[in-house]
């Protein structure tokens, strides 16, 4: 018998869907990935060809330039990269810009820009994270000064995914400093031709090698008074915090993916590598260590996949989402630390997929709001 980890929520009605999106992934991004992760980023001809396809902003209304699917179609394509270790596009971020756009923009606003985001043509980026500011939203220095019809942002952000490829970045900023929370808005931003706006460097990471993560600074930056989302100062805070389920569930699938293609990846090498006469996976340790990690693979996939069926149900709520985050980011790390360790050398180098998943998995402990953040906001609801 064959252990599977098929998602609750992968209808029959999808099928055609994955198999678009799964040749696309082994067509188009497998065959560059070294490249990206030479250079830093996968440019912009991927982000297009995606859009073509109708696998960006897939959960985002057809009237808007989406392909009109819901969290599902999203989760497909998270399913796909993350199973193959490739972590060069990230649109996840993509689609969490789409979603602020479509949640809280003014009409205008999301018909100019939630197509140009489906089709690839802008690459979306949220600049949120400072120097001095990371999971403290409230804290951001970052000033944008009302100018009437206008404002001017001035300030610096780190951190930044998409940095480099975004076309469209949501800033995240004070305009009022004197408030907390009440203080904050956010702006949208086109970057082509913006004075002032200035792309930092590709920040030089332990994993995500192919993800173009950028530093990004603003001096005297104009933006249009229209280009306020919302078009009302102070809701950036709420903007944020209202969107943050959908971000975790993100996380949680991610997770859940890297974990069974971890296991997948091992099991094929134990049952090649030989040892002592006979293959690595027909030692009792091997085979007990891979069953704890396939049962961790299962309960994970349940734990994942209700959030999801709950988020396209909108009934997700914002502890439960804290939790998948939490815990599947956590499970993944020991997975694959597992995983790697029945590699023996080879999963120390980058030349096997076991090693680009030890260090890129990371990372999920931290964005999104780092886990000591979520164990405080499920602590609250005690």
């Amino acid at each position: 018998m064959t252990i599977e980890f098929r998602p609750s929520w992968l209808a029959e009605e999808l099928s055609t869907y994955q198999d678009t999106v799964a040749r696309f992934v082994d067509t188009e991004m497998l065959p560059q990935d070294e490249e990206a992760r030479r250079q830093g980023h996968v440019g912009h001809a991927l982000w297009r060809r995606a859009g073509e396809l109708g696998i960006l902003c897939s959960d985002i209304p057809e009237e808007f330039g989406g392909a009109g699917g819901d969290f599902r179609h999203e989760a497909v394509f998270y399913d796909a990269m993350s199973r193959r270790g490739l972590t060069g596009m990230s649109p996840s971020v993509h689609s969490i810009v789409a979603h602020y756009l479509l949640n809280h923009g003014t009409e205008a606003q999301k018909r100019k820009y939630l197509p140009l985001l489906a089709r690839g043509e802008l690459v979306g980026a949220i600049a949120m994270t400072e120097p001095g500011a990371g999971s403290d939203l409230q804290g951001v220095r970052t000033r944008a000064e009302n100018r009437g019809d206008h404002y001017v942002i001035n300030g610096s952000k780190t951190f930044i995914s998409n940095g480099y490829l975004a076309g469209l970045v949501l800033v995240v900023c004070k305009t009022d400093p004197s408030q907390r929370a009440r203080g904050t808005s956010i702006l949208i931003l086109e970057t082509q031709g913006a004075e002032g706006y200035r792309v930092g460097r590709k920040l030089d990471k332990i994993g995500l090698k192919a993800q173009d993560t950028s530093e990004l600074f603003f001096e005297n930056v104009v933006v249009p008074a229209e280009n306020l989302l919302g078009g009302e100062e102070g809701n950036g805070f709420f903007q944020l915090m209202s969107d943050l389920p959908y971000e975790r569930t993100i996380i949680g699938v991610i997770a859940a993916a890297a974990m069974e293609g971890a296991y997948e990846a091992t099991l094929r090498y134990v049952s090649e590598r030989q040892m002592f006469g006979k293959s690595l996976g027909d030692f009792q340790n091997t085979r007990f260590r891979l069953a704890e990690v396939a049962t961790t693979c299962k309960v994970a996939r349940a734990f994942v996949d209700q959030c999801v069926e709950k988020l396209v149900a909108g009934t997700l709520d914002a502890v439960t989402a804290s939790m998948v985050k939490l815990w599947s980011s956590e499970q993944q790390g020991r997975v694959i630390d597992e995983c790697l360790q029945l590699h023996g050398g080879y999963g120390y180098t980058n030349e096997y997929l076991i090693g680009r998943m030890y260090v890129d998995a990371r990372i999920q402990r931290i964005y999104g709001g780092a886990n000591e953040v979520m164990r405080e906001v499920i602590a609250r609801a005690m």
